[in-house]
């Protein structure tokens, strides 16, 4: 089976678009780690998340990684720790500094290529992480070597902006799937499943989400998802908040057209869904197509917004329409163009400029999206 790989933000660390999520590594008393890495292993998977603190857990995944750490790019949660025989969330910077030391035996490494601050949802707590010692306690960290990259985990996109704004981070895990898109921010993420907030109509992406996502493609700070099946729930027509069953391939292709969107944590209970997950990498393009599903959810509509599904294609002159929209996106939201996306949008085979708007595209989209004024409004603001 073959695998894709892109770059995570400027990191420079080149990721599986598939990675493994924690979730069900100790089922069978921990065995199942062991299996999901020697099935990661052939599957070309060399991404995985460990927010997890269980030490019995940690050691599991040490012992897994034994002899073939370096195929393997390690996400593990700072502040997360294990106290009175249970997980916990910690921002006291001594128990902090004690779990990390702990994770780093039970691992069995000297360094983490991803050292992610653990579930910021709140502004609050987000102040104490920088005014506490926490933040410049992974920037240590990442001085000394001893973790690579700083990251953040996050449900509320403007606590992760400020986060990426102000310069503090390289990676972010963060839910995405076409439901929560939806959802304004709160700090209290049980909201992104509760049955009320999608009793009423709801229409096209949270705008804050989609700036989140804008802001990190600009600044280079990739993401790496979690949450795109909904915990399962968007798998299951009965359980899903859209009140449509969706595929993996389906939710993985959503999150995967997202700008910064790097890899997808897909949560697997053995083997065998780990490769049901993987197997997006040889799906063909209607196994992908998210778009249909899209525009029949009940009392869900995305009207006149770009979803980059490319349900637009062909077009006759060869444009990518998806890459011009997602980068005229990028370049509305500054005052000046960052020069990073006026090289991308330079690179492409074919620019806004070259459309002889004959309007196929708008025929096909499920979105009902003004498509050839998008690419005037490109050549205007790139030149060609």
């Amino acid at each position: 089976m073959s695998m894709e790989y892109r770059e995570l933000g400027n990191t420079g660390l080149s990721v599986s678009v598939i990675g493994i999520g924690c979730e069900g590594m100790n089922e069978d008393d921990c065995r199942m780690t062991g299996k999901l890495f020697d099935a990661a292993e052939k599957l070309g998977i060399n991404y995985f998340d460990l927010y997890a603190s269980d030490p019995k857990l940690r050691s599991a995944v040490g012992k897994a990684l034994h002899g073939r750490r370096e195929k393997f790019i390690i996400q593990s949660h700072i502040c997360s720790i294990w106290k009175d025989g249970q997980y916990c969330r910690t921002r006291d910077l001594n128990e902090v500094r004690a779990g990390f030391e702990e994770m780093l035996s039970l691992l069995d490494t000297d360094c983490i290529d991803v050292g992610m601050i653990h579930y910021c949802d709140a502004m609050s707590d987000w102040e104490a992480i920088v005014n506490n010692g926490i933040l410049d306690y992974a920037r240590e960290l990442k001085r000394q070597g001893r973790i690579r990259h700083i990251g953040l985990s996050s449900h509320n996109p403007l606590v992760a902006e400020r986060a990426v704004v102000e310069g503090n981070i390289e990676v972010l895990m963060f839910s995405v799937n076409p439901c929560y898109d939806l959802q304004p921010a709160d700090e209290d993420v049980e909201q992104l499943w509760n049955e009320d907030a999608y009793s009423h109509v709801l229409t096209n992406m949270d705008p804050d989400r989609q700036r989140l996502y804008e802001v990190c493609q600009r600044r280079g700070v990739g993401i790496t998802v979690m949450k795109a099946f909904a915990g399962g729930d968007l798998l299951n027509a009965e359980l899903s908040p859209a009140g449509v069953a969706l595929t993996a391939n389906q939710c993985i292709a959503y999150a995967l057209s997202r700008p910064a969107v790097s890899v997808v944590l897909a949560g697997a209970h053995s083997a065998e869904q780990l490769e049901e997950s993987a197997a997006y990498c040889e799906a063909g393009e209607g196994e992908r197509d998210y778009a249909a599903a899209l525009a029949s959810f009940p009392r869900i509509h995305w009207e006149g917004h770009c979803m980059y599904c490319s349900h637009c294609a062909p077009c006759p002159m060869g444009i990518s329409v998806a890459d011009v929209t997602k980068f005229l996106h990028l370049a509305q939201a500054q005052d000046e163009i960052p020069e990073t996306v006026r090289q991308h949008y330079k690179v492409l085979p074919h620019h806004g400029g070259e459309c002889i708007q004959c309007g196929a595209c708008e025929s096909r989209c499920p979105f009902g999206v003004s498509i050839r004024e998008n690419m005037r409004k490109a050549q205007e603001i790139f030149g060609e």
